[in-house]
This record gives C-alpha cells, sequence and structure tokens, in this order.
C-alpha cells in the first residue's frame, strides 16, 4: 500500500489516481490563497465569513492528508530514488529515503508550514496574518507539478556561489556609496541624509535607478557622486541577470540532454550500447516534431538524414502494402547507407516526435561505433527488397 500510495503522489504510473490527488491539491492551494486574499477586502457578513472559514478548514484537511502521506511514504524514496517516473523535483528534494529527512527538505518544510497556523487555531486563535503568510506560502507547493518553478530553483542552487559574489560586491558598493553622500550631504540635508544608514535608501534607489526622488543630492559633489553611483548600479544590477540567464541556458541544455539520452536508450537498435556510446549518440540527435498526416520525407529527394521514432505512427508509402513503423523504429537509413535518393514517401499517421540524425553525424557516428554501422546495414539490407 505504501508504494502504491508514493506512486500516486509522485509518480505517474497510476496517471487517473495521480491527477485526481494533483486536482485536489491544486485547488486546495488556490482556495487557501484566495480565501486569505478575500478576507483582506471590507468585511462581509457572518454567512459569507463562515463559508470561507469551512471551505479554507476542508482545503487544509487535504494539505494535512497530503502531509501525513508524504511523510509516510518517504522511506519508499530510497528503491524509487532513481525512477525516470519521478520527477526531478521530487527526486532531488523529497526522496532520500528517510521520513524526518524529508521534513527537512525545502518541500517538506513547505508542506508542514502550511497546515501548522490553521491546527494551532484549533486550540489558541491566532493572528489572521499567519493564514495570509502561509497562503502565500503555499504556492511553493506548486514546484512539484510546474517544471519551471524546479526549473528556477536548480538555476538558483547551481549559479548561488556566482550570485552570492556579484550580491556581496553590491553590498559593498551600497555602503560605500551611502557613506560618501552622507559626508557631501549632511550639512546641506540633515533631514534626509541624517545617518549612514538614512542614506542606505537613497543609495539602493539609486544604484538601482528606481529613482524615488524623495531624496536627492544638492551638491555638485553630491549629485556628481549620484551619478557614479548610477552608472555602477547598472553594472552590477546586470550581472546577476546575466548569471542567471547563463545558468537558464545550461540548465535547459542539460536537461535537454537527459531527455535525449533516455529516448536514445529506448531505441533497439542502441540497447545494447553502454552509458558513453548512447551519450556520443544523444550529443548528436536533434528533436523534431511532426504533426498527424505530414509528409516526413519523399520519394526521390536527396536523402540529408535518418529519423528515430520516439512517439506515433508513421507509413512506409511502399506498394502494395504500406508498412507501419512506431515508437522505437527508424527510417532514412537506406538513402544514407547506400548513397541514393530517397526510396519511399513517409507519412505521419499521428502527432510524432522524432530524434534527426544528419548526414555528417551519421558519418561521424558510425565511425565511433562501426557495429552500429553494420547492424543498419543489415536492417537497410532486408528492406532493400521490399522497397
Amino acid at each position: 500500500m505504501r508504494t502504491q500510495i508514493y506512486q500516486i503522489l509522485y509518480s505517474d504510473r497510476r496517471p487517473l489516481a495521480h491527477n485526481v490527488v494533483k486536482a485536489l491539491i491544486l485547488l486546495s492551494v488556490a482556495a487557501v490563497v484566495a480565501i486569505a486574499m478575500i478576507k483582506t477586502l471590507p468585511r462581509f457578513d457572518l454567512v459569507a465569513d463562515a463559508i470561507m472559514n469551512t471551505v479554507r478548514m476542508a482545503a487544509m484537511a487535504v494539505l494535512t492528508i497530503e502531509l501525513a502521506a508524504r511523510f509516510w511514504v518517504a522511506p519508499e524514496g530510497a528503491t524509487h530514488a532513481f525512477d525516470n517516473a519521478i520527477p526531478d523535483a521530487a527526486r532531488k528534494d523529497e526522496v532520500s529515503g528517510s521520513r524526518f529527512a524529508y521534513l527537512r527538505s525545502s518541500l517538506g518544510l513547505v508542506d508542514l508550514l502550511v497546515v501548522l497556523p490553521a491546527w494551532a487555531n484549533l486550540l489558541y486563535p491566532i493572528s489572521p496574518h499567519w493564514f495570509e503568510l502561509t497562503a502565500a506560502l503555499s504556492l511553493f507547493k506548486l514546484s512539484r507539478y510546474v517544471p519551471a518553478l524546479s526549473l528556477v530553483t536548480a538555476v538558483v542552487a547551481r549559479q548561488g556561489r556566482s550570485i552570492y559574489a556579484a550580491l556581496v560586491v553590491l553590498g559593498i558598493l551600497l555602503v560605500c556609496s551611502a557613506t560618501v553622500i552622507y559626508m557631501v550631504e549632511y550639512e546641506t540635508q540633515p533631514a534626509h541624509f541624517a545617518s549612514i544608514p538614512h542614506s542606505l535608501w537613497w543609495a539602493i534607489s539609486t544604484m538601482a535607478t528606481v529613482g524615488s526622488g524623495d531624496i536627492a543630492p544638492i551638491t555638485p559633489i553630491g549629485r556628481i557622486v549620484g551619478g557614479i553611483a548610477m552608472v555602477f548600479g547598472i553594472a552590477m544590477f546586470a550581472v546577476p541577470a546575466g548569471i542567471l540567464a547563463s545558468g537558464f541556458a545550461e540548465e535547459l541544455r542539460k536537461r535537454d540532454f537527459v531527455v535525449n539520452w533516455q529516448s536514445v536508450a529506448r531505441v533497439p537498435l542502441f540497447a545494447r550500447l553502454d552509458a558513453n556510446a548512447i551519450a556520443s549518440v544523444a550529443q548528436l540527435l536533434k528533436p523534431r516534431s511532426v504533426s498527424a498526416n505530414q509528409v516526413i520525407v519523399r520519394r526521390g529527394d536527396i536523402a540529408d538524414s535518418m529519423y528515430f521514432i520516439m512517439e506515433g505512427e508513421v507509413e512506409v508509402d511502399i506498394t502494395p502494402n504500406p508498412v507501419r513503423l512506431k515508437q522505437g523504429d527508424f527510417f532514412g537509413e537506406i538513402a544514407l547507407v547506400e548513397n541514393v535518393p530517397r526510396t519511399a514517401t513517409i507519412l505521419s499517421l499521428t502527432n510524432c516526435r522524432l530524434l534527426v540524425l544528419e548526414t555528417v553525424d551519421f558519418e561521424h557516428l558510425t565511425t565511433q561505433i562501426p557495429d552500429l554501422k553494420d547492424q543498419i546495414k543489415r536492417i537497410s539490407d532486408k528492406r532493400l527488397p521490399d522497397q
């Protein structure tokens, strides 16, 4: 039972149950957030207030059951941590195999803190602001189901040292700017630049180039300092943005590589290759999506690539009996191996996800893995008489 519940919470092996549980959790989070926002509006009558409290407690009950279930099934993570069906966010943050490790994880803490005020309120009335805070905190639970949020977390964690270094330099510049502007503006504007901590607000707004306008230097030297602070601010605030942009690009490349590696490993032609050989193949393949009823290759065209089917079905137009190819099959290799034009027209029957191996990459790959070329040649020889 524990394994089954684990798969429902973290895996898509039970799609119906997984989607139902996911919908309940997302609806509960939406209800908690919506009620917290609505309750900050002018007062409602007692009936509306009672209804909202009931809905919130029902949502908290669902989130409490989720917390208890995740706590109970946490030991299953030791068995399924490397299961491809488990999402990245869960694998990295929760499935260490220990219940207390789950509670110490970032999402485990979110699960606990979200429900804590509701149940504490049953014992002792607490401020409504705690419910508003935990409602906002509950939005982080979406990272289990929204890949973009887990991507942001991964990028920030991976680029943490670079971002930290940039923020340290930025902090030094803020303090230096606040100190200098205090020294040159204190005598003329003692109310606005009463101390270095007071001057920090000017330094932050100036270096961020937002310029709130409530504080501005009036002495010539102060304006020069302000101009220099603006220039340095533009440069320094651009550094973390550049770090994050490069981090996003690198993380997306890595995730695409992992997806391609797993896709290549499922192709029967590559099933006997070791991990390094599969990695070499994955680096050369380019993903391509094709909608249904589209011509992928046409008879007589010059061959420039071969294709591997990851999802969907295609039809090879062979007279008199067309041939269907499905996930795991490949096509287009005959023209590359035999160095002849396309021998058949191939049409997509459904929406297809393909991996494309271009001619130059095909020659490079078969040079690296001679056995692979021989295997493709044998399959093409079997297909040629029929085509």
